[in-house]
């Protein structure tokens, strides 16, 4: 009965533990921006940086999509997963109540409660769902009284509202799924949704803490809405794939698991599950538990088998039961319904997942940038302490001693000052070689190749057109990405040179510059162009295949690829910026110490009583720095520690 107790909340308790682990990692990385401010040569870029990863983990999400064909209890279990604790169904699953538009439900504490809807007309825009969400012009928002539920109810029934048009607009509508392709008679009507999408703003505990929940309607829909497939379900850290116990695997199941799922998936089979549900309607009074419980775990072998899915990874549930067990607080039922082994699954793997990711980035991005500032601070210590050591040895020294010093220092300057010109040379040949990598992944380029590709497809919205214009448009990428690794080799190799020359002649810190590599890049195009291949392959497109759906799938590509372009145009910026810093940085320090081993010996000339005086001032400054360079080291252990744990 504990381990009942247990797995009724156990998800929201993963998703409490992992608000706590990112709000313990951000104020380590806060510590560390502090402390970063303070300097007061510190760079824009990087304070940038800091502030984007720290916005980043207080506003990321978990995304988990639920996928099936229509009337295998997708919303139900939405209720009974995750909205439990209201007492009742928060979204409409009633018999015949379908949801007809995707709906999204998360919580922005920025906006009031509410339910944002596109109407279906939208789908002529030539917009993305994404970019239409940039601005309320084209939604209509409906308030949420949380202290009706009854009220509340009514608002949410919003999402499975019909109307009719005629054939005509349906077909208009890019909805010839719903349209009778035979029927002479353009004016008679068809129902369809009356919503395209839907966003409810719901400020449920588990929203609150990062969650974010994608209900999607059937094939139809999902054929017929490419975003979807290329974009929304893409971006998911796990689908939930829906099927009826009773049923089985239908041929339309498998059209939308090889199709939108695995497509959507590509790469992480681990992301996908898959839900049995309605095994409730297997329960038989005829029968007793041993032959209900054998036929079920055939049907899920079955499953298994057919979705071609390692044991484990498909988990026999009633929604219905499971939902009601939850309410009545009955543990019997809720054990039999399955659910709490599905949580189990879903909080174990998908929340460790996503935690797995950010610690990954934030030790990479963060932990070099604060190993970088550790190593500054070492080397503004070993500029002091040699410094130092030179005024201890010059002490007692006659006139002429320290003027043959200062005359051999000189020359060392002057030989010193003619390198640091040349690099000053070779820093702006360097500069024109970035300029023309950067041109490569500029966005008016990338603009410009997607023009191309529409003017390969606007005579020609077709499968065939199709298949032209993204050979054009992802040969064109691939090549480009090609390019600049290569000119990005060519640039660190020739910083490397200069790395290696000032320290071999005036012995400062050897820096293996780091590479760029563009294959994160090049390896996401390869599986968008995947998807795209699976999703224009796919049955859906041929039985929909028209002006609408090909239009609309290469927006939506094109959307996305640009999105993906436009990180690599960054990453390749930050590179370009930060691959001459360090070395600048030493070559200025070390220029700093020659000017002051003169000064130190022209004020020896004079008075010996007032090295002393610098003798204080670089103790204190040593004392300072040590004590930065121990704070830093700190703040690093911290970081490390913040996000193994």
């Amino acid at each position: 009965m504990q381990h009942t107790a247990l797995a009724i909340d156990e998800f929201g308790q993963r998703l409490s533990d992992y608000e706590q682990w990112k709000t313990k990692l951000t104020a380590a990385i806060e510590s560390y921006q502090e402390w970063y401010d303070s300097q007061q040569e510190g760079d824009t870029d990087e304070e940038l940086k800091l502030y984007e990863l720290i916005e980043e983990l207080r506003n990321d999400t978990l995304t988990i999509a639920l996928v099936g064909e229509f009337s295998r209890g997708k919303t139900e279990l939405i209720n009974a997963i995750f909205f439990s604790d209201y007492h009742r169904r928060l979204l409409p699953s009633t018999p015949g109540r379908t949801t007809m538009c995707t709906t999204e439900i998360l919580y922005d504490e920025k906006t009031d409660p509410c339910i944002r809807l596109l109407p279906i007309e939208s789908r002529k825009s030539p917009l993305t769902i994404a970019e239409l969400k940039k601005t309320n012009i084209h939604w209509t928002t409906l308030p949420l009284n949380l202290d009706s539920a009854e009220e509340m109810a009514e608002t949410l029934q919003e999402i499975v509202k019909n109307k009719e048009v005629t054939q005509r607009e349906a077909r208009e509508l890019g909805l010839s799924n719903v349209a009778s392709e035979g029927d002479s008679d353009d004016n008679s009507p068809v129902e369809v949704p009356v919503w395209r999408h839907a966003v409810i703003n719901y400020p449920h505990r588990l929203l609150k803490l990062g969650l974010a929940v994608l209900d999607t309607p059937g094939l139809n829909a999902l054929g017929s809405e490419p975003e979807l497939t290329l974009s929304m379900l893409s971006r998911a850290h796990a689908i939930l794939f829906v099927l009826a116990a009773d049923t089985g695997v239908t041929k339309t199941d498998m059209e939308v698991w090889k199709n939108h799922v695995c497509v959507a998936t590509n790469g992480n089979p681990n992301s996908r599950i898959a839900a049995l549900n309605k095994i409730d309607t297997l329960w038989d009074d005829l029968q007793n538990e041993k032959e209900v419980n054998g036929f079920i775990n055939r049907q899920t072998e079955e499953t298994r088998r057919l979705l071609e899915v390692d044991r484990g990874m498909v988990f026999p549930v009633s929604a219905q039961k499971g939902l009601l067990g939850k309410i009545r607080k009955n543990e019997e039922l809720l054990n039999k319904s399955g659910l709490p082994e599905l949580e189990s699954k879903l909080s174990e793997d998908i929340v460790v997942h996503k935690q797995n990711l950010i610690r990954t980035k934030i030790v990479n991005e963060i932990g070099s940038l604060v190993s970088a500032s550790h190593e500054l601070m070492k080397n503004r210590i070993a500029t002091l302490e040699t410094e130092l050591k030179e005024i201890e040895q010059m002490r007692g020294k006659s006139i002429d001693v320290i003027d043959d010093l200062a005359e051999k220092l000189r020359k060392q300057k002057e030989i010193y000052d003619k390198e640091v010109q040349s690099f000053q040379v070779t820093r702006r040949l360097l500069s024109d070689q970035v300029k023309k990598l950067l041109k490569r992944l500029s966005m008016k380029r990338y603009d410009q190749l997607i023009a191309k590709t529409r003017m390969v497809m606007r005579n020609s919205w077709t499968t065939t057109g199709l298949k032209g214009g993204m050979s054009t448009f992802f040969g064109g990428t691939f090549k480009d990405l090609k390019k600049v690794e290569e000119q990005a080799e060519e640039i660190r190799s020739l910083v490397e040179k200069i790395y290696d020359k000032f320290h071999k002649d005036h012995g400062l810190l050897r820096i293996r510059p780091e590479k760029f590599s563009a294959s994160t890049f090049r390896h996401k195009y390869q599986s968008l162009y995947r998807e795209a291949e699976a999703f224009r392959n796919s049955p859906s497109m041929f039985v929909t295949e028209q002006h609408y759906v090909t239009k609309k799938f290469f927006i939506t590509l094109v959307s996305r690829a640009r999105i993906i372009f436009q990180d690599c145009n960054l990453s390749a910026l930050n590179w370009a910026k930060s691959i001459l810093t360090p070395i600048y940085t030493q070559i200025q320090e070390h220029k700093t110490m020659i000017d002051r081993r003169l000064a130190n010996l022209e004020k020896m000339r004079g008075n010996h009583a007032v090295l002393s005086e610098r003798v204080e001032e670089i103790e204190k400054e040593m004392k300072g720095l040590r004590a930065q360079a121990t704070l830093i080291d700190d703040i690093l252990g911290n970081i490390k520690h913040s996000a193994q744990n």
